[in-house]
């Protein structure tokens, strides 16, 4: 066996068996081959070849040839990097600066946390370093991680007493204690990946059976010797919206769209805009489809409190809602299609315990960026595989907020829309269950909407869709416990809604792959096993890209993508269940503006018109509401733009640090699977902390 170098004898284990034995070779006699073109190099050597040592130099000439290129492409993505790094720290805006400070400065838990990991980074480069300094003083004993120092060791300065110390402290105190609390997350990844390998199982069953929500018979067939015999419900449309200035337009103009009696029909805009400009922007849209026939209405609350519930909740106090059976809600991103309710509300017909229909999200701009992508992977496999086994089998999962149908009568038996947590959606559905309602999920059924294209914007949507869980979890929990439903209903809502998939989820992936990990690599004597960090986080993978198989390529970067994210949401989680921080701060997610290919030709048709027939759409206005929209829009025009900059993340780019400094580690161990999980993660938090992901501003 030939022997290694000695600073990598030292770094790594000693996995040699046996003697060694060193082979000298004398007379090489090197075999070579003639070269007819790049890979000619690489067949079978045929032995009554001539040899030619000309012929050998052009071998290593292009093997010489492929390595330069590698580097230069190395080279080239670092040349990038840096340049994006240049760009984030040194000509970034002043005024973004400072909001981003001030963003900081009003989150206390984001502090903590961000001291948190820095301290760990400095305890690891210290650590790091004493090692490095250890091993160029030459002391021997390190080639191995032994769990016991011998006593008979000759200590030879301050600093060697005081590394001995540190090794014995290691063994004795450390390593058992990170040993505990990684088997303890370890155990929770395999409870959490049986689970969804069990969700899985369902949705295969759900597909090979052909399991699915039908009506009996078609309710609206009709001919000219005779009509339909269907009796058309009531249905109230509702569209809550907040400064929604780039969506307001294509999300009225869907809904309004609707293929359903206008006399049994009312929709509702639920404008909560703080801004003037975007008020009257509102109205003249609802004014102008007033105009058409829609019956349809515009309320603005003046006290605007409890975010999106205070808003529903506002709209559903009117009188007239009494004299509707159904309602049905879009967010203002949201474009049904005209056959929505005939999908949807039939349903209902002679099946009094059902409560809510739920339609599919399907995304417009799924291929807009990297970001997007892997949305489209996560969100694909909550609807196609938790929302859909749930549905069948539990006839119960987590309102999505949007896009279903209720009737009325289980919102009011189940207490109406509160405003105690930021997830209004999942408490209603929480309490409807405890209710004994019933939930139909409808995967054939979709409504086009956006997902976030910037990171900015999706961090603070999965920030709020996490903490908000635990905020209601908190608050719930005693209705739970003293509800009259089965046991296997409560330990469903209490053991796997909650505690599972949205607590123990994001505590395990942040503490086990971005803490825990990197800390194994200084204490060698906690070591986690390859298939802890490689093959089950794989295999998971692969499971959750099975319902969006077109982006089966973008496996590896989902799967560092999901790990990156688990810091927001471990963040998130740990403020709404402790009440901390700006956990009942709702932030309205941004959007846009993307519409689907029959609203992009609907608007080229609106351009093409004369600019008269703007004034037109608004003459359901008054003519000083008109002209203070124009003096509005002249206003907005004339102002100067805010410049929009990309933003550093700190706990991200910490955490970058932190795993980058342990994959050295690794790297010097010779520790294999470990420096390439690390590695790649760090590179990860890397791109995520100098927001290199999604949208980017110039």
């Amino acid at each position: 066996m030939a022997p290694k170098g000695e600073f990598f004898r030292w770094w790594g284990k000693d996995t040699r068996k046996g003697t060694p034995v060193i082979v000298t070779m004398e007379n090489v006699n090197y075999s070579v081959v003639e070269i007819d073109g790049p890979d000619s190099a690489f067949r079978p050597i045929d032995k009554d070849r001539v040899k030619n040592a000309k012929q050998f130099t052009w071998v290593l000439i292009l093997k010489a040839n492929r390595a330069v290129g590698c580097l230069a492409w190395l080279g080239h993505i670092l040349w990038a990097l840096l340049g994006a790094i240049k760009k984030r720290l040194f000509l970034r805006n002043g005024v973004a600066m400072e909001s981003e400070n001030e963003n900081e400065e009003k989150s206390g838990k984001g502090k903590f946390l961000f001291g948190f990991i820095l301290c760990l980074l400095m305890t690891a480069m210290a650590f790091l370093g004493f090692e490095v300094i250890a091993h160029y003083m030459r002391w021997p004993y390190f080639q191995e991680h032994n769990l016991h120092i011998p006593q008979t060791l000759e200590i030879r300065s301050w600093l060697h007493l005081i590394y001995v110390s540190w090794l014995g402290f290691r063994a004795d105190y450390i390593a058992p204690l990170i040993l505990s609390f990684s088997n303890f997350c370890v155990v929770l990844f395999l409870i959490q990946s049986l689970d969804r390998m069990i969700l899985c199982l369902g949705c295969f069953w759900i597909k090979y059976k052909n399991i699915k929500p039908r009506i009996n018979g078609d309710p609206f067939n009709s001919n000219d010797n005779e009509p339909s015999k269907y009796i058309y419900p009531m249905v109230l449309v509702q569209i809550p919206m907040c400064n929604e200035r780039e969506v307001y337009e294509q999300s009225i103009s869907a809904v309004c769209q609707l293929d359903w009696p206008k006399d049994r029909l009312l929709i509702q805009v639920l404008d909560d805009s703080d801004d003037e400009s975007i008020q009257w922007l509102i109205k003249g849209e609802v004014s102008k489809w007033m105009q058409k026939g829609v019956n349809i209405v515009y309320r603005h609350r003046l006290i605007r409190t409890g975010y999106k519930a205070g808003n529903l909740k506002s709209a559903m106090s009117c009188d007239y809602v009494k004299d509707y059976e159904f309602v049905a809600i879009f967010d203002a991103d949201f474009q049904p299609n005209s056959d929505y309710l005939k999908l949807t509300v039939p349903h209902f017909n002679e099946n009094p315990e059902l409560g809510l229909v739920q339609a599919r999200w399907g995304f417009v701009n799924k291929d807009e960026n990297l970001l997007t992508r892997l949305q489209d992977i996560n969100l694909c496999f909550h609807f196609e595989v938790e929302q859909q086994v749930n549905g069948v089998f539990l006839n119960f999962f987590g309102f999505n907020g949007t896009a279903g149908v209720w009737r009325i009568k289980a919102l009011e038996e189940s207490g109406g829309w509160l405003e105690r947590t930021t997830v209004e959606d999942m408490d209603i559905a929480v309490r409807a269950h405890l209710h004994g309602w019933k939930f139909i999920y409808l995967n054939d059924v979709k409504v086009l909407c956006e997902v976030p294209e910037s990171y900015e914007a999706y961090k603070k949507q999965q920030y709020r869709w996490h903490s908000g869980p635990m905020q209601l979890f908190r608050v719930c929990l005693p209705s739970i416990i003293t509800s009259k439903i089965s046991i296997w209903k409560k330990a469903n809502l209490i053991l796997l809604f909650f505690l599972l998939r949205k607590l123990i989820l994001p505590f395990y992936s942040f503490t086990l792959f971005c803490i825990i990990l990197p800390l194994t690599m200084f204490v060698p004597e906690a070591e986690l096993p390859a298939w802890v960090i490689c093959y089950v986080p794989v295999f998971m993978s692969f499971l959750s890209i099975l319902p969006a198989p077109k982006s089966f390529p973008f496996i590896a970067p989902y799967l560092l993508f999901e790990n990156t994210m688990s810091v927001t949401k471990f963040n998130a989680m740990v403020s709404g269940l402790f009440q901390l921080g700006s956990s009942y701060e709702w932030v309205v997610t941004k959007k846009a503006g993307r519409a689907s290919e029959p609203d992009l030709l609907a608007a080229a048709e609106r351009e093409s018109l004369p600019a008269m027939n703007l004034q037109q759409s608004h003459r359901g206005a008054s003519d000083s509401g008109l002209s203070e929209l124009i003096k509005l829009k002249e206003h907005q025009e004339s102002a100067p733009k805010k410049k929009k900059t990309n933003k550093i993340y700190k706990k991200e780019l910490a955490l970058a640090f932190l795993l980058l400094t342990a994959a050295l580690r690794s790297l010097l161990s010779a520790h294999g699977v470990h420096f390439y999980f690390l590695l790649f993660q760090g590179v990860s938090f890397l791109l995520v902390g100098l927001d290199l992901i999604g949208e980017q501003v110039s």
